[in-house]
């Protein structure tokens, strides 16, 4: 366990989210993975972008309030969501073409591990023991491999303080060196060939706090600046 952690207090779950839908660029198609991305959908509305959702639809609302739900209209956390102007359906394998085409500007996804060369492992972990460590790769892989951009949304360490971003990935891997950009609960970190660069930190930290829950050595950006939401 990395004790460090414990005294660490960053962004919520929502303002991860708020934080990456601040990235995204309007006029582009995004597909949101596996929880924390999910809740980006809440934070884009009005603007021209257009969510995917792995399951079949095309222009994805926020997610469902209650008197909203249909239970047929669900993302990829099988969360019920709605349904914008202009949204469409069609099958899983009309979905696969748009992803594996290249379709996709972006994708967001969750993470266990990512290493300090963009290395994502986000399907399995073996630690927990059977039957949790069995886990599903599911669309994930052809997400990671198939957008133009991969951002990975996650907490910045586990719940036991131990690493997430690593120098070597321990889990198994989904794809290797995808992973453009990191936005965590303590900081956004790009991934360049030159190494992982602390772009910004949460309110309140330091980088070197940053650092101490933060496997790889980080470059500090001459620019660090507090989170903008």
């Amino acid at each position: 366990m990395n004790e460090n952690h414990r005294q660490l207090h960053g962004l919520s779950r929502e303002l991860i989210a708020l934080r990456i839908a601040n990235e995204l660029e309007d006029g582009t198609y995004v597909n949101l993975g596996i929880g924390i991305p999910t809740l980006v959908s809440n934070w884009i509305e009005g603007r021209d972008i257009v969510l995917q959702a792995e399951i079949g639809m095309l222009n994805t609302g926020p997610l469902a309030a209650h008197g909203q739900v249909d239970q047929d209209l669900i993302n990829a956390s099988c969360q019920p969501v709605t349904e914008l102007p202009g949204a469409c359906y069609f099958s899983d394998c009309e979905s696969f073409a748009m992803i594996r085409g290249g379709y996709m500007d972006v994708a967001v996804l969750g993470a266990l591990q990512v290493s300090e060369k963009g290395d994502l492992a986000g399907w399995n972990n073996p630690e927990r023991g059977f039957p949790e460590r069995i886990g599903n790769i599911g669309g994930s892989m052809d997400l990671a491999v198939g957008a133009r951009r991969v951002i990975v949304a996650m907490e910045h360490t586990t719940r036991d303080g131990d690493f997430k971003i690593v120098k070597q990935c321990a889990y198994p891997v989904t794809a290797l060196g995808v992973v453009k950009l990191i936005v965590t609960d303590l900081a956004v970190i790009d991934v360049t060939p030159e190494g992982l660069v602390l772009r910004e930190v949460a309110p309140g930290l330091s980088a070197q706090e940053v650092q101490s829950v933060t496997e790889p050595k980080l470059i500090i950006s001459p620019v660090l600046k507090e989170i903008h939401l």
